[in-house]
């Protein structure tokens, strides 16, 4: 009897490490949070490892939502402090997408430079966006500026604004105030939210409205999903529209009916 207990004992801690320590090689929410500091650049560099760069011809910094690491560290509070010191220490640039008030996209300082650097060489905007990358984005923890900032603090003109408009630097928000941007992320927003419905159909549509992450990742995709689902499931379990419940076969993720 004493040994059957044992048997059991042995079997959950198992299971139980199986399930912190899951198939993208990066601690899962659980144990592996409360055994030291996060690492908040490494799950960064991890998840952008799965960005489809060919299908944006490579023009794209790397673009990871800022919900995807809360599906690799359940300690919000602590990603979040973590995120906003690289953010201080001007590593990595935060944006608002513009299809959801409370999702935010992350690239890193340097990709952003090189790849909006490259999108306007050779164009008349490029001094003012040279201007803008060595003036602004140093320093830069804002998500919008006025108008105010942008002609008394940073020292554009008109029409210098107008010109990062057009470029895609920045987008408008309302009258005098404007959205930090990725120039071109509009394909991107297209096939994320694309994507994001398709996977999440699946899930929908599995028996009992669940299915293994690792029977998921292995999924053929129609031609709806750009992206590898590895990116779309950290997106579903990120933003809690999935329920992970660890098993003995592994994370099952189940539709949550909002």
């Amino acid at each position: 009897m004493n040994r059957k207990r044992t048997l059991i004992s042995d079997t959950f801690k198992v299971t139980k490490r199986r399930f912190t320590e899951n198939t993208f090689g990066k601690p899962q929410c659980g144990e592996a949070d409360q055994d030291g500091p996060l690492d908040i650049k490494s799950s960064l560099e991890y998840l952008m490892t799965l960005f489809p760069r060919k299908v944006f011809n490579d023009s794209l910094p790397l673009i990871v939502m800022k919900h995807q690491l809360y599906s690799i560290h359940s300690a919000k509070t602590l990603v979040d402090r973590q995120l906003n010191l690289l953010r201080e220490q001007g590593e990595v640039m935060m944006f608002q997408l513009g299809f959801d008030a409370d999702t935010f996209g992350l690239v890193f300082t340097a990709d952003y430079k090189e790849k909006t650097l490259a999108g306007t060489a050779g164009t008349g905007s490029q001094g003012t966006v040279e201007k803008f990358l060595n003036k602004v984005v140093p320093s830069c923890t804002d998500l919008s500026f006025n108008k105010d900032k942008m002609l008394k603090e940073f020292l554009f003109t008109d029409s210098e604004i107008t010109q990062l408009v057009k470029c895609g630097v920045l987008t408008v928000r309302d009258a005098g105030s404007w959205w930090l941007s990725v120039p071109n992320s509009g394909k991107f927003t297209k096939y994320f939210i694309q994507g994001r419905k398709a996977v999440l159909n699946m899930i929908k549509k599995a028996r009992y409205g669940e299915v293994l992450k690792n029977e998921l990742e292995g999924r053929r995709t129609t031609s709806h999903v750009k992206f590898p689902m590895k990116y779309h499931i950290h997106d579903l379990m990120g933003a809690e529209l999935v329920e992970s419940i660890p098993t003995t076969s592994g994370t099952l993720l189940r539709y949550v009916d909002t």
